[in-house]
């Protein structure tokens, strides 16, 4: 049975509230369709972060939606995540929302750096309502130099770039 606008506008909504509002793992999942086969991909190259640039299929499982987020809760911390531009496709039955969030890599010490990004999320929906595929275009270089300790080094260079010209 094909969703209504608002009826995949409201699935995507509760998935990303969940999200934002860190709802545990189990309240995420249940978002994801149990009916069909369930992915995650968020797009950049796999060297950057061991979250990028593969597909995480299934609910569970090592290589799982579910290893995805446990991935993101045990690497980055964030903070004020919000969504909106919402596009909905009703035929295709997809969900684009552009979001908004501070985030933190955390490193082995608690503490990490952190960087202000925008992001899109593009969401598959079953017959159901529920999430099939969910993929994510995010700032992976940012990411990454958190990852390696030199975002801040960076920019500092930028500022000093930047105060120059």
């Amino acid at each position: 049975m094909p969703q209504s606008r608002s009826q995949l506008l409201a699935s995507a909504q509760a998935l990303c509230t969940a999200f934002a509002n860190q709802a545990p793992l189990d309240e995420l999942l249940t978002h994801f369709s149990t009916t069909h086969q369930v992915s995650a991909h968020e797009h950049g190259l796999p060297c950057l972060a061991p979250f990028l640039g593969r597909t995480f299929t299934g609910r569970t499982g090592p290589h799982s939606v579910e290893a995805y987020f446990k991935l993101l809760q045990q690497l980055l911390i964030y903070q004020d995540m919000r969504f909106g531009d919402w596009t909905v496709d009703t035929e295709a039955r997809k969900v684009c929302a552009k979001g908004k969030a501070r985030f933190t890599w955390i490193d082995g010490k608690g503490k990490g750096q952190w960087w202000d990004e925008q992001f899109i999320y593009m969401l598959d929906f079953d017959d159901e309502g529920k999430v099939t595929d969910y993929q994510v275009w995010a700032d992976s270089g940012a990411a990454y130099l958190a990852r390696k300790g030199e975002l801040n080094s960076e920019r500092e260079k930028y500022e000093d770039i930047k105060g120059s010209s």
